[in-house]
């Protein structure tokens, strides 16, 4: 007897992400060479670096408190982390102030962290509920396109939601069920229904915003995200899979392969704005950085070093800076609670 079933796309992407048993961050270590992608961190520590300098002067501009609770989300292998530990140890009066948290909910990329991380005063959650006091600091590079979307369409006036048909357990097609009147009016309140296009939602991601927001509001302090994305409402499809660092088609290597989609980072903005937090203007990863001064801190840098690793570190600080790698693509934005603007990074 055919069983037949039927998942909207988010639960579909949830499962193959995050089931515990076969989904991809639970038997996979994505990074690097030998695995599907590699983010900023990894292609150059300067990206790093200046995450850390940013970080230290954000604590400067509310008032150096004597304690500052920083929370990475999703910290990948931890490489980013390492060399912020690293720049801290520079700046002894920050130092003590800092307490860091890994939240990440996949246990083997909490082992892999550990392994290459090693450092006795690093907290992991896997709740952004268990932290209990501020200021606070969350910091997110390439965590948000991770987090699974709904897809709806529009058809004769009428929303419908993309839902996967499943045959014995099998992806049988793609089928679009009527839209909940609930979604219908969240889509509305943050005019996202434009065309007969599709229609991206990240329902969950914003669920896991609100818990961050809350506690911005609660213990004052803000949010950093960097990922790629675009600034304007787009009816387009973005889901995509990467394998070997190639694409692969979104229904194959189930469980195997990473899957993403780009970030609205105008319905970040506006989401923020509605939950009354300050945001700064969206701006490139390279104004970002350039703005915080990774070309200086590569110039001083090279002077001392061999033609080979100059060579190593400019072709490096390409591929994060140029427009035609992740230069323009990858977007940063700023939400916060404080008295006081900061704008360093982004004018």
């Amino acid at each position: 007897m055919k069983e037949v079933r039927t998942i909207p796309i988010d639960k579909f992407i949830e499962d193959a992400l995050y089931n515990k048993k076969y989904g991809y961050y639970s038997k996979t270590n994505p990074f690097g060479k030998s695995g599907d992608y590699i983010t900023a961190p990894g292609i150059s520590f300067l990206f790093s670096e200046m995450i850390a300098i940013w970080i230290i002067a954000f604590w400067e501009n509310i008032g150096k408190p004597k304690k500052l609770n920083l929370i990475e989300l999703g910290p990948g292998n931890g490489d980013l982390c390492k060399i912020l530990i690293k720049t801290f140890k520079k700046f002894p009066n920050f130092n003590k102030c800092i307490n860091i948290y890994l939240y990440e909910k996949s246990n083997l990329l909490k082992n892999i962290q550990k392994k290459n991380i090693k450092e006795k005063k690093i907290n992991w959650l896997n709740s952004i509920n268990k932290i209990k006091d501020g200021p606070l600091l969350f910091f997110g590079n390439e965590f948000f396109d991770a987090i699974p979307i709904k897809q709806f369409k529009k058809k004769n006036n009428k929303i419908y939601e993309k839902h996967l048909n499943l045959q014995n357990g099998l992806l049988n097609k793609i089928i679009l069920k009527k839209a909940p009147n609930e979604i219908i009016k969240e889509l509305k309140k943050f005019n996202l229904i434009k065309s007969d296009g599709v229609i991206e939602y990240p329902k969950l991601g914003l669920e896991e915003l609100n818990v961050i927001i809350r506690k911005i509001k609660k213990f004052k302090g803000g949010l950093l995200l960097i990922d790629y994305g675009f600034l304007e409402n787009r009816n387009i499809d973005t889901l995509q899979s990467v394998k070997n660092h190639k694409k692969n088609k979104i229904f194959e290597n189930i469980g195997k392969a990473d899957i993403t989609s780009h970030v609205n980072f105008k319905l970040l903005r506006d989401y923020f704005v509605k939950n009354k937090l300050k945001t700064n203007k969206i701006v490139t990863q390279s104004f970002f950085l350039k703005k915080i001064g990774i070309i200086n801190r590569a110039e001083i840098l090279s002077k001392r070093m061999s033609f080979k690793d100059k060579s190593d570190l400019y072709f490096r600080l390409e591929r994060i800076l140029d427009p035609k790698y992740m230069g323009r693509l990858f977007k940063v934005i700023f939400a916060y609670k404080s008295k006081k603007k900061f704008l360093l990074g982004f004018e």
